[in-house]
């Protein structure tokens, strides 16, 4: 399993397929890397893929402490420099896509395009805070088992949930979550929701960019994405029908579609 030191943390990636062009991609968090498992599949005849799990979370090194947003900005800056990535194209979802930001507005010259999945250039609503906190909380003193079935529909719709085609899906992205630290996980947590917003920002990105997001989305919802989608000049939007959060899991087909026109259209 290959690891690279960067900015002070061993991070985990995946690498699959060569071509001319390299994708990154940069997760959510509680998850990992998995949740692009079909992108990765999907575009390795025709792109390098790589995707890293951010410290903390899979099996990347759990640090003491750097969970700040700044120091995950840092760590995509130097894990893309150090593997000779530049320019590529990054595809950061939620917490990915708070990095993708940063670095489209600072380190534009690191990215060839940039899509926005699932995320948000605004702070975390003062309305999630609470629920967030108490969360965090529960998984700090008692554990996973007594809030998993209530962090998952925050992912995954219902719909999705309860399919029974779907049921090892479900299963596997249960015990990835039960899997991470608990206490880098709050200590994430704490950093990432107390995030400055960009928003005023984001007309000064030049990148190519397509935001897309699940139609169903609760953590970051789709008023957001077309928020973004206006004021970055130029980017493209996409709603991926009847899914929520992770929609790369949850329809894989129209987000790769999606993904596919992108990449290999002007820009």
């Amino acid at each position: 399993m290959p690891r690279i030191q960067v900015n002070g943390v061993e991070l985990h990636y995946d690498e699959v397929g060569s071509g001319p062009e390299t994708v990154v991609f940069s997760h959510s968090y509680l998850l990992d890397g998995r949740h692009f498992s079909r992108q990765m599949e999907a575009f390795q005849n025709q792109y390098r893929c790589i995707a890293f799990d951010h410290r903390g979370h899979g099996r990347s090194e759990v640090t003491p402490e750097g969970y700040d947003l700044e120091n995950l900005y840092q760590d995509a800056v130097e894990f893309i420099e150090a593997l000779d990535l530049a320019p590529c194209h990054f595809v950061g979802l939620s917490t990915g896509g708070f990095i993708g930001l940063r670095i489209a507005l600072r380190r534009p010259a690191l990215l060839k395009s940039l899509v926005l999945m699932d995320t948000s250039a605004d702070p975390e609503p003062e309305e999630n805070l609470g629920q967030y906190k108490l969360l965090k909380w529960v998984v700090r003193l008692l554990g996973w088992w007594p809030v998993i079935n209530k962090v998952l529909p925050i992912f995954f719709t219902k719909k999705w949930l309860k399919d029974p085609a779907r049921r090892d899906e479900v299963a596997f992205f249960k015990s990835v979550i039960k899997s991470q630290n608990r206490t880098a996980m709050v200590k994430f947590g704490r950093a990432i929701f107390s995030r400055q917003g960009v928003s005023d920002q984001i007309d000064r990105i030049a990148t190519p960019t397509l935001v897309m997001v699940g139609e169903q989305d609760q953590a970051t919802t789709p008023d957001k994405a077309r928020r973004m989608a206006d004021r970055i000049p130029g980017a493209g939007l996409v709603t991926i029908p009847r899914t929520g959060h992770i929609c790369t899991v949850e329809d894989p087909t129209a987000v790769n579609a999606a993904l596919a026109g992108f990449l290999a259209g002007p820009r």
